[in-house]
Parts: structure tokens; C-alpha cells; sequence
């Protein structure tokens, strides 16, 4: 047990006598009636036991000797969460419970062994509150330090641990005189302590403690018509209640930390009691309390900083009118990893969106932030003789300073001395931007799963003319119809105040409806022609999209009907995979050695929302002893659902629309593109590795479709580089003549392999040296590795590194 045996009074044999006195007799009486063994279960309340109406008739002080048998079967064997029931049925208001039951109790709970049902808990908080301030004084430091022990105590039982932390915070209140209940706010967690001190005599403020024990008191996410009835009669009673309630929130907005359970369930009921209020001042409040309850971690994303809370904020802020709730649910449905918190979020914004007549997806478009930004994706602020400009370059914000027109390389030190408070300011802009930057590509990427067409002027505003999402827009292939019925495919370009799409040759385009150009619905002419143009103009687009993969239904997958095999069976790297999955916006559990975890289902929501793809995968175990981390995983089926109301069917293959299909499987493709130990060269010869045939068979296996787009890449890049004399593109591979030996470059995995023999070459290049090279896209790193491999064995004789050069030896 903790400190809080040490702290109590000596229990004397007379009290212990008197409180003994006729136990033995009692207790086999009650377990008679009950029929009790140490291992005997109920399933339901003892109130329920047809014998108990002979309990219920015994006199209160054979009652009372009957709750302090139960309290020592409680703490001295291994018993079921029933006997808390028990003894909650015994100790009735009308039992005569004294100072020394109490004592008597707490010292047997100290004696015996400490089990997480919480069941020796229940008679001394039971106890403890009905006794007067007189009888609990010398007990206060015992029962505050066994309260503190309860608070960090993460073992017992949820429910009985929070009723008892309850009942002795009572106590405890009673003797010391104290208003504020020490149950609530308490220093489980640094927010409870800090808004105790900063709040001060206002949380004891006539009404408000029993406002806030009612906050606390609410069980769910959603609050009954009673519970609100009451809750605005305590709002209108307690002097300053509504300002404590902004006060509390407008502390935890601000907080981002963690909160104990305790304080959580309090935020969840004092965002209800703010939800009462209908001002904008209230909604930007809740909506700043809705963010820092669902913030997490970043080593920790998928555990909120209060869940209950932000769950519970999630469905009251979409209730709410104006653009405030639409910008903070449309960043939080991209940036929350937490299940439930993400699925109550879609709900809500779904929910926001019917009211206002919007889909799901023109929701998520409409809430974009733009920061105050203007549409050059700048903004410039006065901070003392200095302008400082929050200005987005490529795909990043970054804060800049200038004097009289003049641009300076840091911030300058007048700034940070003198204006320290704009300049937290303006950073807290650049980190919100950036914030939202990365979610922007997430989603304008997740766009190309979809059918949406746009006016010609939604697309303007919506998605060039937007200072974030412009970043993305202005870089991307669109097509423009009239009827409906023939698009047209191009480019993006400034016309006056406004935007034409214009084709290779430069011609505009008549304006019409706009959609997002797909590789899937085009030609393979009309294809090779974009990507043609693209590298000629040197236009880098945000993500692939000329250069995107394609993939088509095969007829083992129709064959299949409700699944396709064409990724499984891989090894892959799980750690690596788990965070590519992550970052790719996939859902899932995480694998490990436990019950339930070896086979894991990712999940990734496509189509707008009316579609779900999910990646099995399972671990594979690790055959060395004393180790419980997971460091592989095999892949395999990928099937799809349809969004059926609130539910999700199986859908055959043949029913998923061609974009959700593709889209999906080159997510696939990339987890196992990426994280497949045939992509790592350190793999090529591990004697007796049991992984080593599935490597050398994949390490040179057919090229998949994003190997064949990494193909017709570096067929128009290649004649562009000064290695152009010394390379040949095959079907597989990119043979690199050196000036000592010829090698093989493996389009899918980056292998490398030496002629004549074959043998692997072990090369680990750092990514990204290609020299001043274009690239049409920045999303397929292995590019970058076969071009800078390339570029090292084109001068095969200037290597300098040892270990490459010990293998160059051996192959001479």
C-alpha cells in the first residue's frame, strides 16, 4: 500500500473488540444468504438475489457487522467487483457507522492485499462523509494521502476508484472547511493545480463548487434533459458560474497537455454549460477548447489530451452557426489519428454540412483557413521600425523581417527583446500555416478519388484564388466542359483578375464545369503528352499527377470477387510501414505480441467518404527470445466497403468506381514499394535468413505500375543529365557503365547488381543528389535513390567510401 498507512492512528484493542464484537456470527449469516466463496460471481446487482429480502430485513446493526465482514472478504482475498455491490447494499443511510469503523476499516485495507476491483475501498468512503468534522480531524492527513494514492492510480476500476476519490474528498472538505470540492481540479494532472492558484477564490464562489460537482458528475458524452435543466439553474445561482466556465476552458485551451480522467470528465460537462451560451465569443471559445481536447502527443497522436472532452465538444460546436465550427472540425478531421474522435468528427461535419446543404467534401473545401493571408499567400504586419512578413514559399510558411524595404537574414534582436509578444505571435502564425498546409495537400490529393465537378467560379475561389490551397491548385492538370460530356485538359494561368485553363499550346480554354484530370479516365497519348510537357516546361507538381500510377481491375481480382491478392504475401519493415500508413491518412491498430495483435486491419475512407478500403496485415513473429517489438509484418487482402447510413457493406470488386480502386491500391503499392525488405540492399546475403528467398524473388521481381512510372520518368529525364552517354533504360533496369565495371540498377527495389556475375553491390545513397535536376514530382523517393546511385557509378573510379570499394575489389 502507499504513505497513507503510515499517517494513521493507532487503532486500540477496545475499539477493535468493540468493533469485532459478534463479526463471525454475521459473516457466515450473510454468506449463507448470498451463498459466497472467494470466486463467486453475480452477474447482475445483489439487489436482485431473491434471498436478499431477507438481508434488506435485518436490523441496521446487523447490517452494519454484516458491510464490515464484507470489507475484510474485500481486502484479504482475490474477490469480484460484486462484493462493491455488496457492501454498497449493506451500508444503508441508516446503519450507525462510528470513528472507529472507520479506522477499523482503513487499518484492515492497509493489512491486506490491494486488488483492482476496488471493493476495499467502498465501506471507508462509504463511512468517512457521515462522520462530523470533529470525528475526522486526526484522520485528514490518512485519508488525503490514501486520495492522492487513488488519484495516480491507474490499476483499480475506473467507477470505484472515481467514488471513492469522490466520498473522501467530502470528508476530507468537511474537516478541513474547505468549499471547493478537493475531488475536483485535484493534482493528478499540472491543469489542475495551476487554475486552483490562478482562479483562487473564485472556484469557492457561492454556487460555483456545486456547479462544477455537477459538470463533473455527467456520464456521457451526450446530457439528459434533467441534467441541463439543472445545470441551468446552478448557472444562474452561482455568483460569476459563467465566467469560471469560460475562465476553466479558456485555461485548458491554452494548456496542451494531457488531463488526468478526473479533470476530463469535469471539461466534458463545462463545455455543455458553455454550449449554453449563444455569442461568437462562446464559439471561438469552444472551438479553441474542441482543438486542445483533441490534440495529442506528436509521440502519442492517438491518445487526445482529453477525449471525453473533445468527443463531447466535437457534436455541441457543429451545432453551431458561422465559419468557426467548419474550420475547426475540417482541421481536425485531417489532423486527429484518434478513432473515435475521427469518426465523431466526420458525423459532425456530415451533419453540419445536410443542415447547410453542403457535401462532406465541399465542407472540408469551404473550411480551408486562410490566416488572414492574402492571395499572394502573404501577410506583412508593422513590429517597431521593422515589417515582418508571414509569407508561404513552395509547400512551407516561414516569417521574414525587412527594414526599409531591405531583407534581413534572421530576426533582429530589437524584435526579440522589445516585441517578444508579436513575435510569439507571428510564429504561432507560421506554425498554424504550415499546420495547415500539410493537411491542404492531404486532402486536395485525396480529391482525385472522387467525381466532383466545380463552376468555374467556385473552382477560381475555392482552389486557385485561396492563398493555402492555391499552393497546390495552380500546379495541377484540370479539365474544363461545357456539355458535360467532352473535357479538355490543362493548366492553370492568370488571366487579369481571374484564371483560364489553357492547353499545351497555350490557348485558352472556354470556361464550362472544371474537374480534377485523372491519369485513369485519359489516353495513353494524351498521357505521355502531359508528362512530356511537364518536364519540358519544368513545372514540379505538388504530388503525382501526370506521372501517377494507374491501376486496373485484373481478372484474378474479379475472379476473387470481394478481395484482391495483388499486394499480399510481402515482408515489410513494420515500423516504417506503420508510420508511411499514418502519414498516408490509413487508420490502424498497431501490432504487437499481445491478445489481438497479430493481425491488424488499416483502413483509409476514399470517394468523399462513400467508400473504405482495408489493408490486412499480420505480424510476423520474431524468432529471437526476449523480444516484443515488432519488426516485421506480412501483407495481405485488400478489400473495399460502401457507407451504408451509419454503417459501412462489403462491396464486390467489380462495384468499386475506377478512381476508389485506383487510388487505394497505389497507396498499397507504396507501403510495400517503400517498406519491403527487397528494397533494403543491406538484405542481399543473410546466410540462413529465413526472408532471404522472398527478397532475392522480389528484389529483381516485374516491375509493378509505379515502377513503370518511375520508368517513363527517368526515360525523359535521362537525355537531360550529363551521365546521358553512360546509361541504357531496360525493361527492369538502368545499366550504368562505369569506368570499372557495368551495373544493373532494379527499377522497383533500387537493387544493384554488378556485371558479368550478378553479383550485389551494397549501396546506401543519401537521397536527393541529383545535382540541379528537375523533377516533375517530390513523392517517389526512389527516383531520387536510382538517379543518385546512378549518378555514383557513372564515376565509378572517384568512390572513395571503403565499403563499396571492398566490394568493387571483389567483383575486379
Amino acid at each position: 500500500m502507499g504513505d497513507w498507512t503510515a499517517l494513521l492512528p493507532h487503532l486500540s484493542d477496545a475499539d477493535r473488540r468493540q468493533v469485532e464484537t459478534g463479526l463471525a456470527e454475521t459473516d457466515e449469516r450473510i454468506r449463507a444468504v448470498l451463498r459466497i466463496v472467494s470466486t463467486h460471481y453475480w452477474g447482475s446487482s445483489v439487489r436482485n438475489v431473491p434471498e436478499w429480502s431477507t438481508v434488506e430485513s435485518w436490523s441496521a446493526e446487523e447490517r452494519r457487522r454484516a458491510a464490515l465482514a464484507m470489507h475484510r472478504e474485500s481486502a484479504s482475498a482475490s474477490t469480484p467487483t460484486a462484493l462493491n455491490d455488496v457492501v454498497r447494499a449493506l451500508a444503508t443511510e441508516d446503519v450507525p457507522f462510528t470513528r472507529a469503523d472507520l479506522l477499523w476499516c482503513l487499518h484492515v485495507a492497509a493489512e491486506g492485499a490491494c486488488f483492482d476491483n476496488g471493493a476495499h475501498l467502498e465501506l471507508p468512503a462509504v463511512i468517512a462523509p457521515r462522520l462530523t468534522a470533529a470525528e475526522l480531524a486526526d484522520l485528514v492527513p490518512a485519508l488525503s494521502a490514501m486520495s492522492s494514492e487513488l488519484v495516480d492510480d491507474y490499476f483499480i476500476a475506473a467507477a470505484p476508484r472515481r467514488r471513492a476519490v469522490m466520498l473522501l474528498g467530502r470528508a476530507i472538505d468537511r474537516a478541513t472547511g474547505s468549499r471547493l470540492p478537493s475531488s475536483l481540479l485535484h493534482h493528478g494532472d499540472t491543469f489542475g493545480p495551476a487554475v486552483r492558484a490562478d482562479l483562487g477564490t473564485d472556484l469557492a464562489a457561492p454556487g460555483v463548487p456545486e456547479l462544477l460537482e455537477h459538470c463533473a458528475a455527467l456520464d456521457k458524452p451526450a446530457a439528459t434533459a434533467k441534467w441541463l435543466r439543472r445545470l441551468d439553474e446552478l448557472l444562474v445561482a452561482a455568483h460569476g458560474g459563467r465566467q469560471v466556465v469560460r475562465r476553466l476552458l479558456d485555461a485548458f485551451a491554452a494548456h496542451g497537455r494531457s488531463v488526468h480522467d478526473d479533470t476530463d470528465r469535469l471539461l466534458r460537462g463545462l463545455v455543455w454549460a458553455l454550449s449554453r451560451e449563444r455569442d461568437e465569443r462562446a464559439t471561438e471559445l469552444l472551438a479553441r477548447a474542441t482543438t486542445g481536447a483533441a490534440s495529442a502527443p506528436r509521440q502519442a497522436a492517438g491518445f487526445p489530451y482529453a477525449s471525453r472532452t473533445a468527443i463531447a465538444a466535437v457534436r455541441l460546436l457543429a451545432e453551431r452557426d458561422g465559419d468557426v465550427p467548419l474550420r475547426t472540425l475540417a482541421r481536425l478531421a485531417v489532423t486527429v489519428r484518434n478513432k473515435a474522435v475521427r469518426s465523431r468528427v466526420q458525423t459532425a461535419l456530415t451533419q453540419l454540412g445536410a443542415r447547410r446543404g453542403w457535401s462532406l467534401s465541399e465542407v472540408m473545401e469551404l473550411a480551408v483557413d486562410d490566416h488572414g493571408l492574402g492571395p499572394d499567400g502573404r501577410l506583412r504586419r508593422t513590429v517597431g521600425p521593422y515589417e515582418a512578413t508571414v509569407e508561404i514559399v513552395g509547400e512551407r510558411a516561414r516569417l521574414v523581417f525587412a527594414r526599409d524595404a531591405v531583407a534581413l537574414k534572421g530576426v533582429p534582436a530589437q524584435v526579440k527583446q522589445s516585441h517578444e509578444d508579436d513575435l510569439t505571435e507571428l510564429r504561432g502564425l507560421v506554425k498554424r500555416v504550415g499546420a495547415t498546409l500539410v493537411s491542404e495537400r492531404q486532402r486536395v490529393e485525396g480529391l482525385l478519388s472522387e467525381e466532383r465537378v466545380w463552376s468555374y467560379p467556385d473552382w477560381s475561389s475555392r482552389l486557385l484564388d485561396h492563398p493555402v490551397t492555391g499552393t497546390y491548385g495552380r500546379r495541377l492538370l484540370w479539365e474544363t466542359s461545357t456539355d458535360g460530356r467532352r473535357w479538355t485538359a490543362g493548366l492553370p494561368q492568370r488571366n487579369g483578375d481571374g484564371w483560364t485553363i489553357v492547353d499545351r499550346d497555350g490557348h485558352a480554354l472556354a470556361h464550362g464545369s472544371v474537374r480534377l484530370w485523372h491519369p485513369a479516365r485519359a489516353s495513353t497519348a494524351e498521357v505521355l503528352a502531359w508528362r512530356a510537357h511537364l518536364v519540358a516546361t519544368g513545372l514540379t507538381q505538388p504530388f503525382k499527377q501526370a506521372f501517377r500510377e494507374v491501376y486496373l481491375r485484373t481478372p484474378a481480382e474479379e475472379k476473387t470477387d470481394t478481395y484482391s491478392n495483388r499486394f499480399a504475401a510481402h515482408i515489410l519493415r513494420y515500423r516504417q510501414a506503420n508510420a508511411l500508413l499514418r502519414a498516408r491518412g490509413w487508420q490502424a491498430g498497431y501490432l504487437g505480441t499481445w491478445d489481438g495483435g497479430y493481425h491488424s486491419e488499416a483502413t483509409k475512407v476514399f470517394g468523399g467518404g462513400a467508400w473504405r478500403a482495408s489493408f490486412h496485415h499480420e505480424l510476423v513473429d520474431d524468432q529471437e527470445e526476449r523480444r516484443y517489438d515488432v519488426e516485421y509484418c506480412s501483407t495481405d487482402q485488400v478489400r473495399f466497403a460502401r457507407h451504408d447510413g451509419k454503417t459501412w457493406q462489403p462491396a464486390r470488386i467489380i462495384d468499386v468506381p475506377p478512381l476508389v480502386f485506383t487510388e487505394a491500391m497505389r497507396d498499397v503499392d507504396l507501403f510495400v514499394g517503400v517498406t519491403s525488405i527487397a528494397t533494403d540492399p543491406q538484405w542481399a546475403d543473410r546466410g540462413e535468413n529465413r526472408f532471404s528467398a522472398y527478397w532475392h524473388r522480389t528484389a529483381v521481381a516485374e516491375l509493378t505500375p509505379s515502377a513503370q512510372v518511375r520508368r517513363d520518368a527517368l526515360a525523359r529525364l535521362l537525355p537531360r543529365m550529363a551521365i546521358a552517354d553512360r546509361v541504357d533504360l531496360a525493361e527492369r533496369y538502368l545499366r550504368v557503365r562505369g569506368n570499372l565495371l557495368t551495373y544493373r540498377i532494379h527499377l522497383g527495389s533500387g537493387n544493384i547488381m554488378m556485371e558479368p556475375d550478378d553479383r550485389y553491390l551494397c549501396i546506401v545513397a543519401a537521397r536527393g543528389r541529383t545535382g540541379r535536376l528537375h523533377l516533375p514530382f517530390d513523392d517517389d523517393p526512389m527516383l531520387a535513390t536510382i538517379l543518385s546511385k546512378a549518378i555514383m557509378l557513372a564515376a565509378d573510379d572517384r568512390i572513395t567510401d571503403p565499403t563499396v570499394l571492398s566490394q568493387l575489389r571483389r567483383a575486379d
